[in-house]
């Protein structure tokens, strides 16, 4: 992220609206998705702004942003120019087992400020106090059962806790084979007789329970009792 303050003249033109100037000692921030933000003394909205801009270009001489037919040029004057390092910031789960630093959870993913370390988060996740062997926390995740594993998959597979009790476990709807647990995009539920047959389903975020009326497995869901198969008309109660 690269901090720059002093005295500055910032000038926004877009389709729609006429330009704008703004000129005093302002603090412009040119952020690590390369939105630039042009402060003031007055309030905590910026007086000027592009946001995840096309293109940006940061010289001695001016910040020059470029997002379709809108341009923001800030012309510096008197500036100084900061680099500073940036991290997400989310709730903190734990201690990074690599430098000791405190992870936090956000945007989907546990990551370390300290080293940079990323983990990413299975969907509807449970981030647990306890803490595995290797250090890392323990996560709580429902995919057909209710699991406790590592938050590191290299240490511990989410996959391979689902395959040991769903895998074969159904059958296939459309040709009676094996229902396969597979990692295709997401964890899903695959025909064993793939590619002639190319049956599939998503493996719910909820524990299995019981049977739909259409014959396919149930699952106890956050937002209620489903039927595996997302699209099914038959009510499951």
């Amino acid at each position: 992220m690269r901090v720059i303050t002093g005295r500055c003249t910032a000038a926004f033109d877009g389709p729609g609206s006429r330009e704008r100037k703004q000129h005093g000692e302002c603090l412009v921030l040119v952020k690590p998705d390369d939105t630039v933000l042009v402060h003031d003394a007055r309030g905590y909205q910026p007086v000027a702004w592009l946001t995840r801009p096309d293109a940006v270009t940061v010289t001695d001489e001016a910040v020059v942003a470029q997002d379709g037919d809108q341009h923001l040029r800030v012309t510096r004057h008197d500036t100084t120019t900061r680099e500073v390092s940036a991290s997400a910031a989310g709730v903190p789960v734990g201690d990074c087992p690599d430098c000791g630093d405190r992870l936090v959870r956000a945007r989907g993913d546990v990551s370390c400020p300290g080293c940079g370390a990323r983990y990413g988060l299975p969907a509807g996740a449970t981030v647990l106090e306890e803490t595995c062997e290797c250090g890392c926390p323990r996560l709580r995740v429902a995919r057909g059962g209710e699991f406790e594993v590592c938050l590191d998959r290299d240490c511990e597979s989410l996959d391979e806790r689902v395959r040991e009790h769903f895998d074969r476990a159904f059958d296939c709807p459309a040709c009676g084979g094996d229902l396969r647990v597979l990692r295709r995009g997401g964890l899903i539920f695959g025909c064993e007789g793939y590619p002639d047959c190319e049956t599939s389903f998503a493996v719910p975020q909820g524990v299995h329970d019981g049977a739909c009326e259409c014959g396919l497995p149930a699952f106890e869901t956050g937002s209620g009792r489903r039927c595996l198969d997302s699209t099914c008309g038959v009510p499951v109660e």
